[in-house]
């Protein structure tokens, strides 16, 4: 409901249900208006009042100054809602700037750039007039026939010949002829437009048309009509008789130092207007020759185009220093514009930002508030409870309590923060674990403090990232932060299902070298009844954490180190052990010492978590945390989390690892591989220059041989590496890399094996290689090869972020209204899915693509034997159950295949990754798919930059590994000898089974 003052209360702000936009007619707009504008300036530069009747005028638009008229005759309040009789300004609030409009009354009608250039040109579709015709009779091109009378013309033919018109002009007028041209003429043959026949005419039409094309035209044509003919908008309504101006306090005017004036674009838009309005009224009084008129209106629907939609049609106009000006529409579209950057991306109260810093000291659900961040969040809940136990009487006095910090304010405090979430955030939130709630607690100095498990969701580091802070003010928003978004209530990532809340980096480190085992160790060797007995000898100094020992154990035990993969935890059966002796390390059993045990199992029983050994790298860790989760539950996996935590910070500072030059090994045979590789490209460069082979295959030749020699250098450092290992040396370098703590085997290729090849920033490999490490450094060619790679990395960060998060955007506005809308669609229709096989490895077997899905059909083995029913989700162990059957392919309920009239059901979605159990009715699928698809888009453009340009070309691939175990038969294979008495196949159908004994 709009107010025409700040006191009017006999029109209260109404509350709405909807909201519509319409095209205002001219009625309308004179009747927000609260005066005319008719005069160019804008306010008077000696006095710096407002010009009258002007852009900014005070009788139009409200005064200056609260509660004072222009001419300063009535001031204060008491003369509320007086019209000054001298100045003409209401005294009132000078808000009043800010929703006054005032209107313009052209002298000639305009057309509404957006409803004739918009496409489809919706007054173009209402009168069948092509784009480029309607554009040449709205500007004064050609004429229109508005009436054809006798004449041998059609209604609405566009006329671009001055001498036709004017011979059909002279011949036919006496006859009823008229032809018009500029939007008067539009404005004419719009008024005549019946909707509701137009609309029975084409459909009619529609009906009896062959030709596609024409029905597709009259299809379109159809949707304009009857949006107006919905709305109850008028076709004329596009042309405007009289266009509103905007309050100036939207458009202001702010004097600078020196004199001068920065003003808004839409100052000078509407400027341009005004000139060329009141310039057109007077040649229209003083009869002007119409050549002179009819350029005189082609500029005005110019000027008032600019001022719709700058830019839309013809030249943009520019302001002084050659900058497009901001038209209206400018002002509301794009990031910048005023829906997305103002309505909802508002400034918030109650929230603050602030540098993050490590607090390995908190608990999952934790995050340490600075005290006067917190006294500042939190200020209204401390008023009150100072008012409600009686500290202070009145809101006043409280104020005065917080400002002077008095010591009960802290106690206050710290009840205040008790069970009352605060939600961290921190920019870019590329998904939804970049907001999650954790409890307060109080610290000094300025800085938030955050658990370092959660750094992974947030993609947070502690080189300087900021976070912001935002309270959740009412009951429901605190519930609904506490029970959904609490960090420890989400540990798994709604992209993949797998635990997000995993230990990194020290902490990874410290696992590992506490898991690791050291040959010759102090105490190696000996026997232990107990896990207890071993924390007493290491106490005692009679072992050390490395050292390998014997444990009688009884339980479950997953021995990692004889398994096939070890670091898979889940899918390792356990073995029982019963008072028989394990061969384990000091630091294993410390390890053990920590994991749950003695948790009830729901049904009266006591069960604990298995005895690991193995040497946990960063997969197994992950692993560890998904087993625990999987077995049992939330709240055991968080309190395990802390405990591990813990345990590798302790140990990675215990274990005290730094980076010394020596610890980058330089394999001894470097120098005879890269003297082999050059001799190999020399005996390349002859064959070409003997004309044996082509300039491209020499190329391709020695980048070859120059990726296989790398390749090797870097096997040769990592075999010595990994001997030492063995021997019991523990090299540091190799120990981050190895655990996946930090580096990878690129990165230590680079350190001590060689750089390798390097890529040009256009993307081709260039073929001199990098034979030097960054130990024996690099000549002064070989630094300035490496540049290239170097600077590329930084110029695509910052470049392809950008495209990223836009990708991101798109897939969200596309994506959005895909939600669960039902339960069961009932679709007899899925796909087949089966294990992702690359070169003969396996990438994701299908146990991992179908845990969590529905089955579409009974899954039998091959004993037909039913494993997973119809319409049952498959859970982890139905999933291993069927792999171990040998079922390459199951047939699944897929959302590509859902019936759902709206959105998709619950039964193809299946379950939802980030709570492990099945979707819930409304969940937003659509956004969780696009997000995460955005958020490891936008980290892999980082990614480019961590590597510094080294190119990398796959070697070729020479043996392959079977899955499973058995007989090797060969199929229809047909084979020759060679003369080193190799087998080499002949043909290329023969295939090899590994079968078992029953030969299947």
């Amino acid at each position: 409901m709009y107010r025409s003052s700040p006191f009017d209360m006999a029109n209260p702000i109404a509350d709405f249900d909807a909201i519509r936009i319409s095209l205002a007619s001219p009625e309308k707009i004179r009747s927000w208006s609260h005066g005319e504008v008719t005069k160019p300036e804008t306010i008077n530069y000696r006095t710096f009042k407002p010009e009258r009747d002007g852009l900014f005028c005070a009788r139009i638009f409200g005064p200056v100054t609260d509660w004072e008229c222009l001419c300063g005759k009535y001031k204060r309040m008491k003369h509320r809602g007086v019209i000054c009789d001298k100045c003409g300004v209401e005294v009132t609030l000078s808000k009043v700037r800010r929703e006054r409009l005032g209107h313009i009354e052209l002298a000639s009608p305009c057309s509404h750039v957006w409803f004739f250039k918009g496409l489809p040109s919706r007054i173009g579709h209402l009168l069948d007039i092509s784009l480029r015709d309607l554009e040449s009779v709205l500007y004064f091109e050609a004429y229109v026939v508005v009436e054809p009378g006798d004449a041998p013309v059609k209604d609405r033919e566009v006329i671009k010949d001055e001498a036709k018109f004017r011979e059909l002009d002279q011949q036919y007028r006496p006859a009823g002829f008229k032809a018009m041209m500029g939007a008067e003429a539009i404005k004419e043959l719009l008024k005549r437009v019946e909707v509701d026949s137009l609309s029975g005419e084409l459909r009619e039409k529609m009906k009896n048309e062959t030709s596609l094309q024409k029905r597709l035209k009259y299809a379109k044509r159809l949707k304009v009509v009857e949006a107006f003919r919905k709305s109850g908008n008028k076709p004329n309504w596009m042309i405007l008789d009289v266009i509103p101006v905007i309050p100036p306090e939207l458009r202001p005017l702010v004097p600078l130092d020196g004199g001068r004036f920065a003003t808004s674009d839409l100052n000078d838009l509407y400027r341009r207007v005004i000139n060329r309005n009141n310039r057109l009224k007077k040649l229209m009084d003083l009869h002007a020759p119409e050549v002179i008129v009819r350029n005189e209106k082609r500029m005005l629907q110019e000027a008032v185009d600019a001022l719709f939609d700058n830019g839309r049609r013809g030249r943009v106009l520019r302001g002084a220093n050659n900058r497009p000006l901001k038209s209206l529409s400018d002002t509301l579209k794009g990031k910048q514009g005023r829906f997305r950057q103002n309505l909802l991306g508002k400034r918030v109260d109650y929230s603050g930002r602030s540098v993050i810093v490590v607090g390995p000291e908190l608990k999952l659900h934790q995050c340490g508030l600075p005290k006067k961040m917190a006294l500042e969040l939190f200020k209204p809940f401390i008023y009150h409870r100072l008012e409600q136990t009686g500290h202070c009487t009145t809101i006043k006095q409280a104020k005065e309590m917080v400002e002077q910090q008095e010591p009960i304010v802290w106690d206050i405090l710290e009840e205040v923060i008790k069970d009352h979430p605060v939600l961290l955030n921190r920019a870019p939130t590329l998904h939804r674990l970049g907001i999650q709630a954790f409890e307060p607690v109080l610290v000094e100095g300025k800085a938030i403090k955050i658990h370092p498990l959660v750094c992974t969701a947030f993609n947070a580091d502690f080189d300087g990232d900021q976070m912001a802070v935002h309270i959740p003010l009412s009951p429901e928003a605190q519930v609904e932060a506490s029970v959904l978004m609490l960090s420890s209530h989400n540990i798994l990532s709604p992209a993949s299902g797998q635990p997000i809340t995993v230990p990194t980096q020290d902490m990874v480190l410290g696992i590992y070298y506490l898991t690791k085992g050291k040959p010759g160790a102090k105490g190696e060797g000996r026997a232990f009844a107990n896990i207890e007995e071993v924390l007493l000898a290491l106490e005692a100094g009679e072992v050390e954490t490395l050292t390998p020992i014997r444990l009688r154990y009884t339980g479950e035990v997953i021995d990692l180190t004889t398994a096939y993969d070890d670091q898979e935890i889940i899918h390792t059966d356990p073995v029982q052990y019963d008072r028989s002796y394990l061969n384990t390390t000091v630091g294993r059993a410390i390890l053990n010492d920590h994991l749950p045990k003695n948790i009830s199992d729901g049904q009266g029983g006591i069960q604990g978590m298995p005895f690991i050994n193995g040497l946990l790298k960063k997969k197994g860790i992950g692993q560890l945390v998904n087993y625990t989760y999987l077995r049992f539950g939330l709240e055991t996996t968080v309190r395990m989390l802390d405990e591990v935590k813990d345990l590798g910070f302790r140990y990675a500072t215990r274990a005290g690892l730094s980076i010394g030059i020596d610890d980058m090994v330089i394999p001894d045979n470097k120098k005879t591989l890269v003297r082999d590789a050059e001799k190999q490209v020399v005996s390349v460069q002859q064959q070409y220059l003997d004309g044996a082979i082509t300039n491209g295959e020499r190329y391709n030749k020695v980048i070859e041989i120059w990726s296989a020699i790398t390749e090797k250098v870097a096997d040769e450092m990592f075999g010595d590496m990994q001997k030492h290992d063995k021997e019991g040396v523990i090299n540091p370098i190799y120990v981050m890399a190895d655990s996946g703590a930090r580096g990878s085997k690129q990165q230590i290729r680079q350190l001590s094996g060689m750089r390798g090849l390097m890529a040009k920033p256009s993307g081709e490999i260039i073929e001199t290689p990098i034979t030097a490490n960054f130990r024996e450094g690099l000549t002064v060619l070989q630094y300035f090869i490496s540049t290239h790679g170097a600077r590329k990395g930084l110029a695509d960060t910052a470049l392809k972020t950008a495209d990223s998060g836009y990708l991101t955007r798109r897939l969200v506005d596309v994506a959005q209204d895909v939600i669960i809308s039902e339960y069961d669609c009932g679709t007899v229709d899925g796909i087949f899915v089966s294990g992702i096989v690359e070169a003969g490895e396996i990438i994701e077997p299908l146990r991992d693509r179908i845990v969590g899905r529905v089955s579409l059909e009974k899954i039998k083995d091959y004993d037909a034997d039913v494993i997973v029913d119809i319409n049952n989700e498959i859970t982890e162990d139905l999933a291993s159950a069927i792999q171990a059957a040998g079922i390459e392919r199951v047939k699944i309920r897929s959302v590509l295949t859902c019936e759902s009239k709206r959105g998709v059901c619950v039964m193809c979605y299946g379950r939802n990754l980030a709570s492990g159990r099945l979707v819930e009715l409304g969940e937003a699928t659509g956004v969780i798919a696009a997000q995460s698809i955005g958020e490891p888009g936008t980290q892999l453009t980082m990614r480019t930059f961590h590597i510094g340009g080294t190119a990398s070309r796959v070697s070729e691939q020479s043996r392959l590994d079977a899955k499973n175990t058995g007989a090797v038969r060969f199929v229809n294979l047909q084979t020759v000898k060679s003369k080193a008495g190799d087998l080499v196949v002949m043909n290329r159908q023969g295939s090899i089974a590994v079968v078992d004994e029953k030969g299947r």
